[in-house]
């Protein structure tokens, strides 16, 4: 089974979900409160990738003398996950968490309309840097149509849906909310069976490094947070939202026949997706052992 056939409409359905979701306020909020919105884009845009690209450099260091370095397709599709927008159930882990929910969602909209732009430009570099040498190339134009058609078309349906018919979008949320979860883990049990040997041989390096990726991004989510002097509740959604990112786009990307058809950099983000839900549900609960915040 080609996974394609399963992360499309999984991607699709999470974008339609978050459309639901917004409304004119979330938008409003960039004008409201635009410190925690700007420091939350910065974090997910700009330096996420640098400290992806940052890790990336330290593991293939010579000077380090490591055991493992990061083959070309594996560090394609970990700037891949680095540079994809936040994901959708980051509202859910918010929520949990206690943070602040409109941020997160505003955050979330906001990074996959930026990431359009920022994705192409960024993936064209790396596909540069290491690519050749796999013979990878990046085709820019089919990744915008690609982007536009399964991420801003079923955002703005979902959106048109939420602006004239709120109550049907409340409901409809209710179930796609349910359906999400169950979704992502058919897409990694089909993946797993089909790279069995490839994960397993990998995990205990890849999985590592993964997770060295997400604590080094919640951690910046949270020191940024605390330098910009924000409250509890929004560096609860700041550390949630700079850690957790759209592993369903980064999938599609890396395996779709119009950009780079190559399952193996998708290997990336499965690993990331497994390794995110863990790390960010022991924040979550260690939210809930610790005094709250304003």
């Amino acid at each position: 089974m080609n996974t394609i056939f399963i992360v499309l409409p999984i991607l699709t359905l999470l974008m339609f979900d978050l459309g639901l979701t917004l409304k004119p306020a979330d938008f409003k909020l960039i004008a409201e409160r635009p410190k925690p919105v700007l420091i939350g884009l910065f974090g997910q845009i700009i330096l996420l990738p640098l400290i992806a690209w940052g890790i990336i450099s330290a593991l293939n260091s010579e000077l380090l003398a490591l055991n493992y370095h990061l083959t070309p397709l594996f560090i394609i599709g970990m700037m891949l996950v680095a540079c994809s927008p936040g994901g959708s159930s980051s509202n859910v882990f918010s929520m949990l968490a206690k943070g602040d929910v409109a941020l997160s969602v505003t955050l979330t909209a906001c990074s996959s309309i930026l990431t359009l732009f920022t994705l192409p430009l960024i993936m064209s570099w790396v596909t540069a840097e290491v690519g050749e040498a796999v013979n990878i190339h990046l085709p820019v134009g089919k990744l915008l149509v690609q982007n536009l058609v399964l991420m801003v078309v079923p955002i703005a349906v979902g959106l048109t849906v939420s602006l004239l018919r709120p109550n049907a979008a409340e409901r409809l949320h209710g179930v796609l909310k349910r359906i999400a979860m169950p979704a992502l883990v058919l897409l990694v049990t089909v993946f797993f069976f089909q790279h069995k040997q490839t994960i397993v041989s990998e995990f205990g390096s890849l999985g590592l490094t993964m997770t060295i990726l997400i604590l080094a991004c919640t951690g910046c989510g949270a020191l940024l947070s605390c330098l910009f002097r924000l409250t509890g509740r929004e560096r609860r959604t700041l550390v949630i939202e700079i850690g957790m990112q759209n592993a369903a786009q980064a999938i599609t990307i890396a395996c779709s026949p119009l950009i780079f058809n190559n399952e193996i950099i998708a290997i990336p983000a499965i690993i990331y997706a497994l390794m995110m839900n863990l790390v960010l549900l022991a924040y979550v609960a260690l939210t809930k052992l610790l005094p709250g915040t304003k």
